[in-house]
């Protein structure tokens, strides 16, 4: 039997993401049961909710009524389902997490075995993005978010400060030396990130203009080449503190990072117009002081 709910939330998710292609992507579902969910939806109306072209996809005045409204009632059930958990003292329920690869893999991975066992009717679900998402398109819960945050409807709770460290491996550095001044950066191979320029401009005591010689749009990539003695980068402690700690890779120019900065900061974010759930209290309460940033 088809769940009329699974349908509008699969509506929803369409008009959200902007196609029924993105929408399976998302849901990770095939576009035909896309389709068929909002073809079962436009035969019991008796009308059509969307209008789709090659080109784009628009909501009819139907379907912006429609929609419009089954986003509130999906959200009440949402809420009145929570409601009862709560009563019931055990937190329950989807957990979508949302966070960059390497924040998944060092910080989150380890501490997932102990969360489960002691929230066990919790369904955890791990994200990696290495671009910030919308967490209503993406029907994420919970975001970790490294840097200043951009969304003023975003709530926010403050995790901690990861402190930056320029790193190279021991090989690296026995090969081509290790730089004493900033400027001496100039002289090296630099690690980079291919999409995030900006992450380029390394929070240095007195400016210097770097090129990347090696880039990739994933931190975790950019660990593991820098490990590889490709070069140097600038990481966040959070990916690398057992890497410093085992002399896999070496700290140099410390005293020439500006610290603090906004780019140390880590938030766990959602949206304003949602109740914070037990399941993302829970969470929250378990991980924030067994992290190491």
């Amino acid at each position: 039997m088809i769940s009329r709910t699974e349908d509008l939330e699969i509506l929803l998710t369409v008009i959200d993401s902007g196609s029924f292609s993105a929408a399976a992507r998302i849901l990770d579902i095939q576009v035909a049961k896309v389709s068929r969910a909002v073809s079962r939806l436009e035969k019991d109306l008796d009308c059509t909710l969307l209008n789709r072209t090659t080109r784009k996809l628009e909501r009819t005045e139907e379907g912006r009524i429609f929609t419009e409204q089954i986003r509130n009632g999906l959200h009440q059930l949402a809420e009145a389902e929570e409601k009862i958990r709560t009563l019931k003292g055990i937190p329950a329920g989807r957990l979508r997490v949302d966070a960059a690869t390497p924040f998944i893999l060092h910080q989150l991975v380890p501490l997932v075995p102990g969360f489960c066992e002691r929230y066990p009717k919790i369904e955890l679900e791990l994200v990696a993005n290495e671009n910030i998402i919308d967490l209503i398109e993406r029907k994420t819960d919970l975001a970790i978010r490294i840097g200043t945050l951009q969304d003023s409807n975003l709530h926010a709770r403050f995790l901690g400060r990861s402190p930056l460290h320029i790193v190279a491996s021991p090989s690296y550095l026995a090969q081509q030396g290790t730089p004493e001044t900033p400027e001496a950066l100039e002289q090296h191979k630099i690690i980079g990130f291919a999409d995030a320029p900006h992450l380029n401009r390394w929070p240095l005591t007195r400016h210097v203009a770097l090129s990347t010689t090696l880039s990739s749009s994933s931190g975790e990539t950019i660990r593991q080449l820098c490990l590889a003695g490709q070069g140097l980068a600038l990481l966040s402690e959070f990916m690398i503190c057992e890497d410093l700690a085992n002399g896999q890779l070496v700290k140099v120019l410390d005293n020439h990072i500006t610290s603090p900065s906004n780019r140390e900061l880590v938030h766990a974010v959602y949206y304003r117009n949602t109740t914070l759930s037990s399941r993302i209290t829970a969470f929250l309460d378990y991980i924030h002081p067994l992290m190491r940033l």
